[in-house]
């Protein structure tokens, strides 16, 4: 992934009509797909930014899918390579082919308030000719478990009054998030909990209300400088509770929370699926790296069959699996959010792929074991079968996030490596 100020013309191929409005900020490009960050950063100490990216124009304006195609190409049911990606190709991509149920919970903690969340959302999920799945009409709800999936949205502390100020950027973010929940997990209750800003202490209070009403997962798209955060840790360590948070999509380097050994750090991927076999490699943008901070959980050690020799990194090494992230193999959302048209975007970020990580949590229903999470990942996807790749987990072998000293930190290679950890999702069985 690579900034870019060029004027080369985006490919045809993505059938793409630009929006009346522009991002006054940096773009990016991966492959063939301009694309600039929801939410600009870095973010200040002790707050986070999300971690959505947007596809865009060589000049940054958003992107909406032309409406001709909307419930033509690309669609669920045509064979695509190289997405974007509806629910029903993610889910077949992935193995996924359950589809919960209402009296699991699965939890969204973002920042700030989202007018349309409810109405953007139903929109999508009544969108079955491009979904590709049957999801059923979300109901509200003020209390869970419930009869049919529902959509809760509380205030960090549980309440109904939401957050006053809404952030575009963090709107885009809530879009995504919900579409990528709905997509792995149609039939599950969501529980959005929207902190009051993108404070880390604030966001903290939202994940321990997403603890407390119950949720089987919490999927996090932000994260920020892991210096400083060890007062914060604590947030993300509920007993029972499967925690996922993105690695970051700005290329190699550790960002919080997803250092914290409390949590599955999910790093990304670019995804090609179509009627042949899936292709992963690492995308260029995702995070990955060794903790400056969180000591090396007992699960993750040198010692451990499971892993490749980290004795170089000392302590906790991001990341632990992965999914689909790069914006050019990137996934359909739907959004009506000021000041761009309403209709279908194409998104991309590990705000994606943790979301669809903590969806298959959700569809898989099992609690966290009493010792976390991570290590009973760490304990499915091995040993390895005659081929070299678990069984529970796909090994991601190539491409890279960056430069770094010690090769696996950042580079795809045939085992454990930093940017997609133990791979990506064959079914649910690792989950």
């Amino acid at each position: 992934m690579v900034r870019i100020t060029a004027t080369a013309l985006l490919s045809a191929a993505l059938a793409l009509v630009v929006t009346t409005a522009s991002q006054a900020q940096a773009v990016w490009r991966s492959g063939r797909s301009f694309h600039v960050e929801a939410c600009a950063g870095p973010a200040v100490a002790g707050t986070a930014r999300c971690h959505a990216h947007v596809v865009t124009d060589n000049k940054g304006r958003f992107l909406q899918m032309l409406p001709r195609f909307r419930g033509a190409r690309p669609s669920a049911t045509a064979a695509v390579s190289g997405g974007p990606y509806w629910a029903s190709q993610l889910r077949a991509a992935y193995g996924i082919t359950g589809t919960g149920s209402p009296s699991t919970v699965v939890a969204i903690v973002d920042a700030y308030a989202y007018p349309n969340a409810a109405a953007d959302l139903a929109t999508y999920r009544a969108n079955t000719a491009n979904n590709g799945i049957a999801m059923p009409a979300m109901v509200a709800c003020t209390s869970f478990p419930s009869a049919k999936p529902c959509l809760r949205i509380v205030n960090e502390n549980g309440g109904t009054s939401l957050p006053r100020f809404s952030n575009a950027g963090w709107d885009e973010e809530q879009a995504l998030d919900l579409d990528m929940v709905s997509a792995m997990c149609p039939n599950c209750s969501i529980l959005l909990v929207q902190a009051n800003s993108a404070n880390l202490t604030d966001l903290g209070i939202a994940e321990n209300t997403a603890a407390a009403l119950g949720a089987v997962s919490i999927g996090n798209s932000y994260g920020g400088s892991e210096g400083g955060t060890t007062s914060y840790n604590a947030y993300y360590t509920h007993a029972g509770v499967n925690i996922t948070a993105s690695a970051g999509d700005s290329g190699y380097g550790v960002s919080f929370p997803a250092s914290s050994p409390n949590v599955i750090a999910v790093g990304g991927t670019s995804l090609v699926y179509g009627s042949g076999p899936r292709t992963e490699l690492v995308w260029s943008g995702s995070g990955s790296g060794c903790s400056s901070v969180y000591a090396k959980p007992s699960w993750q050690s040198s010692s451990n069959s499971n892993m490749a020799d980290n004795t170089v990194c000392t302590k906790r090494i991001m990341n632990d699996v992965a999914a689909v992230a790069d914006p050019d193999t990137g996934v359909v959302v739907y959004m009506n959010i000021r000041p761009y048209s309403p209709g279908y975007y194409i998104f991309g970020g590990t705000s994606a792929s943790a979301q669809i990580i903590s969806g298959i949590y959700g569809e898989k229903a099992r609690a966290a074991p009493a010792t976390g999470t991570a290590p009973f990942v760490y304990s499915t996807a091995f040993p390895y079968g005659a081929s070299g790749v678990p069984a529970s987990l796909t090994d991601v072998s190539s491409g890279k996030d960056g430069s770094c000293a010690t090769a696996y930190f950042c580079t795809g290679e045939t085992g454990y490596d930093g940017p997609t950890g133990l791979g990506t999702p064959v079914g649910d069985t690792a989950f």
